[in-house]
């Protein structure tokens, strides 16, 4: 009886332990400082999700109006929106409306993230503020790391225009893998977010552009082949060597170009 109590305890010391991990290797929020500057052309924006936990984001309007497209924002698991500001400042300038948000815990947006039902109630509510305006036929979904699972979930449940996945993971398994790999597959079922990019992109049908630096040395490369082997058509993939894990950051207004034109090509919009 001793032994099987100890066995148990050990069980349950474990389980904890492991979920004790995840959360710390996946989400690394920074919250709000005094001295935060707020991009010019950026007006706070706040609102608050089906569980009641008010978000705070930054609303570039486009230059000129109406705007080509709207984009949604989703940034990775560290920092929050103070490091992506030029994010917002670079896609306005190319004719579209930009919102960058933070989600809970992260920045001046309330509560804590603990797993994955978290930063999707976080997304659906970011997609409810903009779709109050604007069509969701001219809305563009752009995520980054982490931000590319909150575009996935949303992408195949609510209706847009187009994704951008930008150096994405395929799922919380394959990350274990990566990161831990020590982690037998067979114990997948005990990480509380599963992140399942590949299985929900089945169910997204709408042009998809997967994004990848190679090497990556935070999320694998085969990762983002993953995510656009399982989109469906229209799909684009667009591997940068030596890009690293911030592509958009590493390679500037080259790969602006690029992601631009698929939005414009997707959403059937005229250059400037």
């Amino acid at each position: 009886m001793a032994t099987l109590a100890a066995a148990l305890f050990l069980l349950g010391m474990l389980y904890l332990g492991l979920r004790w991990l995840e959360r710390s290797v996946t989400f690394h929020p920074v919250g709000y400082s005094a001295d935060w500057t707020k991009p010019a052309a950026a007006r706070d924006v706040w609102f608050t999700t089906k569980d009641r936990v008010r978000l705070h984001g930054w609303f570039f309007d486009a230059r000129e109006q109406p705007a080509q497209a709207t984009v949604i924002y989703f940034h990775g698991n560290g920092g929050n929106i103070t490091d992506v500001g030029w994010v917002g400042e670079r896609l306005m300038s190319k004719g579209f409306a930009v919102l960058l948000f933070d989600y809970r815990g992260y920045g001046r947006s309330e509560g804590k993230v603990k797993d994955e039902a978290a930063l999707y109630a976080d997304a659906h509510a970011a997609y409810e503020l903009i779709t109050r305006d604007t069509s969701a036929d001219s809305l563009v979904l752009y995520g980054q790391s982490l931000g590319t699972t909150a575009v996935v979930e949303l992408a195949s449940q609510r209706r847009c225009g187009a994704i951008v996945l930008e150096s994405g993971l395929s799922s919380a398994t394959e990350m274990a893998k990566s990161v831990l790999p020590w982690f037998p597959r067979s114990l997948s079922f005990v990480l509380q977010s599963q992140f399942d990019s590949v299985r929900k992109l089945r169910d997204v049908k709408i042009p998809v552009l997967v994004t990848h630096g190679d090497p990556d040395p935070v999320i694998p490369t085969e990762q983002g082949r993953q995510l656009f082997a399982a989109a469906n058509e229209p799909k684009k993939l667009l591997i940068f060597p030596g890009a690293g894990h911030n592509v958009f950051g590493t390679l500037g207004q080259p790969y602006l170009d690029q992601v631009t034109q698929f939005i414009r090509e997707s959403l059937s919009l005229k250059k400037d």
